[in-house]
């Protein structure tokens, strides 16, 4: 077998390797395609949900006890003197 045959050999080879890549892309393409298609007629999806009522961020102000706020400030104060030390 001299090297032009055997060059010739591989190139056969190399195009029967690329073309049956190819046709299996394409057959993937076309089926998954069908398959998309086919899920989106019999099942469709479902409307979303209604989203709640967004209720208000903020508490209001009547509800938090006055005690708890002055323990929160005390805190807040009492780690800021340590960090400052």
């Amino acid at each position: 077998m001299n090297s032009t045959e055997l060059l010739m050999e591989g190139v056969e080879l190399m195009a029967l390797g690329m073309g049956s890549v190819f046709v299996f892309l394409i057959l993937l393409v076309v089926v998954t395609t069908l398959m998309s298609k086919v899920l989106g007629r019999y099942f469709p999806e479902a409307a979303p949900a209604p989203k709640p009522a967004p209720r208000s961020a903020a508490a209001p102000a009547a509800a938090v006890d006055p005690e708890i706020l002055a323990v929160i400030g005390a805190a807040i104060k009492q780690h800021r003197d340590r960090r400052r030390s």
